[in-house]
């Protein structure tokens, strides 16, 4: 399993201090329910190597690691509870290098530019960046990691709600780690529903799905330049732009000179990234039809199609610009 690559389709990694082991399987199960099949347990209290352990028995495919580890001891306690990556606020070249032997992947805390050198001497190509909001944000990733065109980051510490997105929109950033859906007293208290929701309204906010357009199918050119005329005249709009395919009614219709897919037509779902929305919707149960998607530069889907029509309608994911 290429770890780092399932933490960027998960997006955000739930960064976890629990006080009682016996609470990290309820813990765990209310992630999982909300979306989120990662959790970051911090060795802040006594009850990490145990919970990591708990977690890692009872749902072995989900994507533990653990964080605050400041020795190899602590790493080593770590694996053998079966965390799948090692975190630590800072970067100790030991602990580093004892991950890699170990074939583990370490995601050592940086905030200097000599930190990410000392990184990529080790063959490090992800970090962790901590503390994120208080060392200067996005803006100072952008700036410090200029030189270093390959290293990407996981920032953490003061993620949340107003700036996870942002921060997700930099193709600096592998995920965020943040504790706002998982607070401490919500886990001693066993709020295990609270942690759902607010795991749920975080990852619906990552994706950022919502419909872009509808395609409205026609029989032939005639046909699509009299429906695009009525879809004008309700809409109060203009036909926009025209192609061999169809023409668009303002930003909402696309009017199809033939039968493209779907029955009826197609939905357009615009993604904030639509390899993330694949990976999340396919935990549902969604199928894709892969034959159908087209791709960026470095090589991610950038649109695909369902593979099942909803409704009479072919439905595909699109990024957004």
């Amino acid at each position: 399993m290429d770890i780092l690559k399932e933490i960027s389709n998960i997006g955000i990694i739930p960064v976890i201090k629990i006080n009682d082991a016996s609470k990290a399987v309820p813990l765990a199960k209310a992630l999982i329910d909300g979306g989120l099949a990662a959790a970051e347990v911090t060795f802040r209290t006594d009850a990490a190597e145990e919970a990591i352990r708990a977690i890692s028995k009872a749902f072995p495919d989900m994507i533990v690691g653990a964080g605050t580890v400041l020795t190899i001891d602590q790493a080593q306690r770590a694996l053998n509870a079966g965390a799948k990556f090692i975190v630590s606020p800072g970067f100790n070249p030991k602990v580093v290098k004892w991950c890699l032997e170990q074939g583990v992947t370490p995601l050592p805390g940086i905030n200097t530019p000599s930190e990410i050198e000392q990184a990529l001497e080790l063959g490090l190509k992800v970090v962790k960046f901590f503390p994120a909001e208080q060392s200067g944000g996005l803006a100072k990733i952008k700036a410090m990691s200029a030189p270093y065109g390959g290293v990407k980051f996981m920032p953490t510490g003061g993620i949340n709600t107003e700036n996870v997105c942002e921060y997700l929109a930099s193709n600096k950033i592998l995920a965020c780690g943040g504790s706002f859906m998982v607070k401490e007293s919500y886990i001693d208290n066993g709020n295990w529903d609270e942690i759902t929701a607010l795991t749920k309204k975080a990852v619906e906010l990552m994706l950022g799905l919502e419909i872009a357009h509808i395609g409205i199918n026609n029989e032939n050119e005639a046909e699509a330049k009299a429906t695009a005329e009525a879809m004008a005249l309700v809409m109060g709009k203009s036909i926009e732009r025209e192609s061999a395919k169809g023409m668009f009614v303002g930003a909402q219709f696309e009017i199809m000179k033939s039968h493209g897919p779907g029955k009826c037509g197609h939905i357009a779902v615009a993604a904030n990234n639509v390899e993330r929305a694949i990976y999340h919707l396919s935990r549902k149960g969604i199928e894709f039809d892969e034959a159908s998607a087209t791709f960026n530069d470095d090589g991610t889907r950038k649109f695909i199609y369902l593979k099942n029509e909803i409704g009479g309608f072919g439905v595909h994911l699109l990024q957004k610009k």
